[in-house]
């Protein structure tokens, strides 16, 4: 009788935010794991989340299909996690959104791997945003070599080490004023990382999904000014909330684009025209956090055990905003 750990699972993105505690979770589960990254040197970190050989980092890019087809080689399951918030040089959203996930799985189709695909909500090849045309058509690819997938979207994703929150407290320390594009009125659904992941490896462990796709949202629905109004709370700063119209934001975002790590960029400025929250159809069907056994943590329960050193006293509270 087979056992966990005799399971090779490929995680491609494994070393990367949501990644990291994937592997940590299917870890905990006893399986093998080939860490399947650009640089593998720079995911050593990793190897401490398992046993003494658990985990093995691999060289693979998803731009090359060579490499890709060379780390689900021997693999029962593979899972992709690769996505990017912003294009740079040939790391393009068509390029790691699209053709890389079709790379993906073609090679988990020909090994005959069971595939977890990583998408996103808001896919969609309609949208005005790079970012959601490239994640529709990276599923369609996925579909249409794989069809027994599982495709999971999750609205955004936070936690300790995210780029969310801890954007917009970074920003909050610094700017007098924040904009709200659009009015700050877009709904969001940010979920726990580690109930992402948790979910992720529950679907793996149960060999369920296939051919469905899952939508993964927190118990909360907020609009971004919601959100922002919570970040100034939790920091203890008094910071002007000012309206800024989708035309003048991408504007500004056309400028900020080509900081090293922009804090928006015009396709984001996109993206934020449509509500990111799990649909109907998603609840009706049951395809959900829940769906799959787990209870979704609150953002304002996780949130401040890291947003705090951002406020100027840090963990001590005064009382008053600065």
């Amino acid at each position: 009788m087979q056992t966990n750990s005799d399971t090779l699972i490929t995680v491609f993105g494994g070393s990367g935010f949501l990644g990291r505690h994937v592997v940590r979770a299917l870890a905990k589960r006893r399986y093998r794991i080939r860490v399947a990254v650009r640089r593998p040197e720079l995911a050593n970190y990793l190897q401490p989340l398992g046993t003494v050989g658990q985990i093995q980092a691999v060289q693979a890019n998803l731009r090359y299909p060579a490499s890709v087809e060379a780390a689900i080689r021997d693999a029962s399951v593979a899972i992709n996690l690769v996505g990017i918030l912003f294009e740079r040089g040939r790391q393009s959203f068509e390029a790691v959104q699209h053709f890389g996930a079709e790379q993906v799985a073609l090679a988990a189709n020909a090994h005959g791997a069971r595939l977890l695909h990583v998408s996103a909500i808001g896919a969609d090849e309609h949208s005005s945003s790079l970012y959601a045309q490239s994640k529709a058509r990276g599923e369609q690819a996925v579909r249409a070599a794989s069809p027994g997938a599982v495709i999971v979207r999750p609205s955004v994703v936070f936690g300790p080490e995210d780029d969310f929150f801890n954007r917009f407290g970074s920003l909050a320390r610094f700017l007098p004023v924040l904009p709200l594009i659009g009015g700050g009125q877009t709904r969001l659904q940010p979920v726990y990382v580690v109930d992402v992941a948790e979910a992720i490896a529950n679907l793996v462990e149960s060999g369920a999904g296939a051919g469905k796709t899952y939508e993964f949202g927190g118990p909360e629905v907020s609009t971004m000014r919601e959100i922002m109004e919570y970040v100034l709370a939790v920091t203890e700063r008094r910071r002007l909330l000012m309206p800024l119209p989708f035309g003048l934001a991408k504007v500004q975002a056309w400028f900020t684009q080509f900081l090293p790590n922009p804090p928006l960029t015009p396709d984001q400025v996109e993206l934020l025209r449509t509500d990111n929250v799990v649909s109907e159809e998603a609840i009706r069907t049951h395809r959900t956090l829940q769906g799959v056994g787990i209870a979704p943590a609150s953002y304002e329960a996780i949130v401040p055990s890291y947003l705090w050193r951002f406020r100027k006293t840090g963990q001590f509270r005064t009382g008053r905003f600065a």
